[in-house]
């Protein structure tokens, strides 16, 4: 059998023997490779599963490339047994020996037949030629081998990956649904009634959704690594998990916020009574008190006080009757907006007594004012002096008149200020707010 040209010169034996050193290394490495992947885990899931959609199309041309790996390692094996049974035929090697292991060893010497399994399936993928048979070399059989072996491998290994990773926590965070539920369906959270009642329905679906697709096409929730070579380089795509566990979280939050209402609704029912009663009995003083200033102040105008809002009421009412009947997450959203309500009509109410108090402020403030100014005078000894005795009498019947013009009784109150500045020699009208202008009693 002559050499040929790709086989090269011919080998001598220590070339021989290197070269079956070789072969048979890869040789095992190749076989341990094949029978790892085929008892892989993921190989055999994705042969008893029922696929669908893009893992069903991978996994058809996985398997063909599997069959057809086989095919070849068979063939690498036939031929490196030949090479073996050649160069043990003697002792040192005649020239026809080597050169028929030259030709084993560097030539296309492996003929492989077509399998219709494979060629059908696997050709356009892996560099096939779609010939009935095709001549290797075995460096170029093992190339092929390899890149067989890493494009299956990549495929079961990512399956296998999605599958570790999603159906395991889609069943605990399901689980987690399923108790959610029983607790929302206790305070009244249920579909069609609360929103939180149609999330937990919507996530039901998804999870379902998600689990069946997959359990039937993994390589649908697979990202792989972008310029990563390596078999199985990438991740699970948890998108979709991810998004429905937080939405299940904010669920779970929500039906906390209902259960503590469940807890602590008569507190905060007495509390709203208190505080609507608070604000009902300053707007009755309020009343009160407006009909004081329009008596005993003339010429002022005075706000007009409203009466106690009757929604809030109402409401409150509604709520004391969900709490009866135990619907919690009717109470829940209703109590916060009445607390909120509640606490504005407080205020409102403080507000409108203090705006129509104003004039009767006023009225004290320059009372004050005068009778402070009266004893500076008598520490001074000016108590009997005529002028100002004229001058306090004058201001005094302004603000102790009813009505009392307030603008009228300002400007009595400010003559005997001035009166009294003049006397004690300061030609000064010292400030209402004077630290000396509040010595002195008040009234």
């Amino acid at each position: 059998m002559g050499v040929t040209d790709p086989a090269g010169p011919v080998m001598d034996r220590d070339e021989v023997d290197r070269a079956l050193a070789r072969l048979g290394a890869e040789h095992e490495a190749i076989e341990t490779s094949l029978l790892a992947l085929q008892d892989h885990a993921g190989r055999r899931l994705l042969e008893g599963a029922e696929l669908t959609g893009v893992t069903n199309e991978r996994w058809t041309t996985a398997e063909a490339s599997i069959t057809l790996l086989w095919a070849y390692f068979d063939a690498y094996t036939d031929a490196l047994r030949s090479a073996r049974e050649i160069r043990s035929r003697r002792r040192w090697s005649s020239r026809d020996d080597l050169v028929e292991l030259t030709e084993l060893l560097r030539g296309e010497s492996v003929t492989l037949a077509g399998s219709a399994t494979a060629t059908a399936n696997a050709p356009t993928l892996h560099g096939g030629s779609g010939k009935l048979s095709e001549q290797f070399t075995l460096v170029t059989l093992v190339d092929r081998m390899n890149e067989l072996y890493a494009t299956s491998l990549d495929m079961v290994v990512a399956a296998d990956a999605v599958w570790s990773a999603l159906p395991a926590r889609i069943d605990l965070l399901a689980a987690e649904l399923q108790r959610t539920r029983r607790l929302a369906h206790s305070v009244g959270v249920r579909p069609g009634e609360h929103p939180a009642g149609d999330d937990l329905e919507r996530i039901t679906r998804t999870l379902t959704k998600l689990r069946s697709e997959v359990v039937s096409d993994p390589l649908a929730y697979w990202i792989p690594t972008q310029g990563s070579s390596a078999p199985g380089g990438g991740k699970p795509d948890t998108t979709v998990y991810d998004r429905e566990a937080r939405a299940l979280e904010d669920v779970r939050r929500e039906i906390d916020a209902v259960l503590t209402v469940r807890q602590d609704a008569e507190q905060r029912l007495v509390r709203l009574r208190d505080v609507l009663s608070r604000a009902d009995r300053t707007l009755a003083e309020a009343r009160t008190a407006r009909g004081e200033v329009l008596a005993k102040i003339a010429a002022t105008e005075v706000p007009v006080v409203s009466g106690p809002p009757t929604v809030l009421q109402e409401q409150l009412a509604t709520a004391a009757e969900y709490r009866r009947h135990a619907q919690w997450h009717r109470l829940s959203p209703l109590l916060e907006s009445l607390e909120q309500k509640a606490d504005d009509e407080l205020l409102r109410a403080r507000e409108s007594l203090t705006a129509v108090t104003a004039p009767l402020a006023v009225r004290a403030e320059l009372r004050g004012r005068l009778d402070a100014y009266k004893a500076k005078v008598a520490r001074h000894g000016l108590a009997e002096d005529k002028f100002l005795i004229e001058r306090y009498d004058a201001a005094r019947r302004m603000p102790w008149s009813a009505p009392c013009d307030l603008r009228v009784a300002g400007d009595a109150v400010l003559r005997y200020q001035q009166a009294a500045a003049e006397l004690l020699g300061s030609g000064r009208v010292p400030g209402p707010r004077a630290p000396e202008d509040r010595r002195g009693p008040g009234s």
